[in-house]
């Protein structure tokens, strides 16, 4: 769970506070767990919530434009760039874009459900997922011309 609250905490300290709140609220609410589904998946919903309730008291609200989608270009999934890098790579994402990308990519939410999560709208939870991935092309990109 601690990687869990890494992937949605500025700071290691936020992580560790996370992890901490998040295993109070699993104590709290383990009667309510009704033994559909696994108990981990269950554990990492309130790990997730928990980080994202911190996110959204302590971050101010930005309105930003929509950005049109855009199109990937061919051969970038060709790109072989060991996962570690990557999940380094996206760690290091600024803020608003590493949550957004990490719940669209790992947690599979869509944008409505991600705007909802966060308190944006959807067309920034759009925007936000397209200016992370031009971070990561160009990483990833950077990256494999020096390897």
């Amino acid at each position: 769970m601690f990687a869990v609250c890494i992937r949605y905490s500025r700071t290691r300290e936020e992580a560790e506070d996370n992890l901490q709140d998040g295993f109070i609220k699993v104590l709290e609410s383990i009667k309510q767990y009704s033994g559909k589904g696994s108990f981990e998946g269950w554990m990492k919903r309130i790990f997730v919530n928990t980080a994202l309730e911190k996110y959204r008291r302590n971050t101010p609200v930005q309105l930003l434009g929509d950005l049109p989608e855009q199109e990937e270009e061919e051969g970038e999934g060709s790109m072989n760039v060991p996962g570690e890098v990557l999940l380094e790579f996206v760690s290091r994402l600024p803020e608003k874009y590493r949550m957004v990308f990490n719940l669209y990519v790992m947690e599979e939410k869509s944008h409505k459900e991600i705007a909802a999560l966060v308190g944006i709208s959807e067309g920034t939870s759009k925007s936000n997922l397209a200016r992370a991935k031009e971070i990561l092309r160009r990483k990833i990109k950077e990256y494999v011309k020096h390897e």
